[in-house]
């Protein structure tokens, strides 16, 4: 058995960073301890957290730095802070076999869009190009390393990250607690919503990244009918460092929501999903790619994002994320509108489905 290597890599906050940033690192940094930890117990031989502030390196770059060189370590095992929070010992367990085991095979969460890749033989990875994300690695590794790549995407809790603060909030993770007293509209909404889920005579928008997996199971995992636009899967994941087979041109990200607000202004955001449906949750890192490009570095910068997550309009410092974050926040409490990232759209809405069906049924029980 080879010896396995886990590297975690956490960006900490820099020291100028607005309270949203801050408490989404001090989340995450607390949750990479834990799967120290966790990884340590399942069987890893080292576990590293790689801390620190943006340094300019690509994630390419600072892998290949930390493994240490072609050779580098047996196995290794690569997630950011944010990555699998719902894991259990058994999933962690198999990311460390398959590191452990025979050369040339890797380990996914997801091969299409990864957080965490087991590669069984780091010494693959000495050609890494400098991808901007870890989304892509599975395809660089399949593609151009030859590497065999199997995964876990069938087991949706490994799909669940923490980009955002509103990602702990939805999770109920202990670092929570703050930014949740901070947003007090999110609670309201997050119970509007779980009366949509559970109303069979309602109808719920899903906009965004929202996996097949996903919708699959929101056709009978909840009360209510489903209407979902399915838009820019592997957002970040489609880098051309990673393809082997990349056209001359590849067309921008797009949006027919984004179509819609371009328009009419994101300040129609509430008038036009209320015309859809009667609760709407949003991936609004698609829209931003649709308005700005896929590369995060033209968008609203993260502060901003975080507070349009959790419907602070006054905190937001883009106008047209103001404006589009002001509508939703203004939309009436019969008609609840949720923006966020991926995470929201597919584990996180399926957590929150799962407590609304069991707060109807014991309610129901109650009776």
């Amino acid at each position: 058995m080879r010896p396995v290597l886990v590297l975690i890599f956490h960006a900490t906050a820099p020291a100028d960073a607005g309270p949203l940033v801050s408490a989404l690192a001090e989340g995450r940094g607390a949750l990479a301890e834990r799967q120290r930890t966790a990884f340590l117990a399942a069987g890893a031989d080292s576990v590293v957290v790689v801390a620190g502030p943006s340094d300019g390196l690509s994630f390419g770059e600072r892998l290949v730095g930390a493994i240490g060189g072609p050779g580098g370590p047996g196995g290794v095992v690569v997630l950011g802070s944010g990555s699998i929070p719902l894991a259990g010992a058994a999933d962690l367990r198999r990311f460390v076999e398959v590191a452990a085991g025979p050369g040339g095979h890797a380990l996914a969460n997801n091969r299409y869009s990864a957080d965490v890749v087991a590669v069984s033989r780091a010494a693959d990875l000495a050609g890494l190009p400098p991808l901007p994300a870890d989304n892509a690695l599975p395809r660089w590794l399949e593609e151009r390393a030859g590497v065999a790549v199997t995964d876990l995407r069938s087991r949706w809790r490994l799909g669940v990250d923490v980009d955002t603060p509103l990602d702990l909030i939805v999770l109920r993770d202990p670092a929570a607690s703050a930014i949740h007293s901070a947003a007090p509209l999110i609670g309201e909404r997050l119970a509007a919503l779980a009366g949509v889920l559970s109303n069979r005579r309602a109808e719920l928008l899903v906009a965004g990244r929202i996996s097949a997996t996903t919708l699959s199971w929101l056709q009978r995992g909840v009360a209510c009918r489903v209407r979902a636009l399915v838009e820019e899967r592997g957002l970040r994941a489609a880098s051309r460092l990673a393809q082997s087979d990349t056209p001359t041109t590849a067309r921008p990200p797009r949006s027919i929501l984004g179509e819609l607000l371009d328009r009419d202004g994101p300040e129609s955001l509430a008038a036009t999903v209320a015309r859809l449906a009667d609760a709407t949750v949003i991936d609004t890192r698609v829209l931003l790619a649709h308005r700005n490009g896929a590369d995060e570095s033209t968008w609203p910068d993260a502060e901003a994002r975080f507070a349009s997550d959790l419907l602070l309009p006054e905190s937001v410092s883009d106008p047209w994320l103001r404006a589009l974050t002001a509508s939703a926040a203004s939309s009436p409490s019969d008609h609840p509108i949720l923006l966020g990232g991926h995470t929201l759209v597919n584990g996180g809405l399926r957590l929150l489905a799962a407590r609304a069906g069991l707060a109807a049924r014991a309610r129901a029980g109650a009776r």
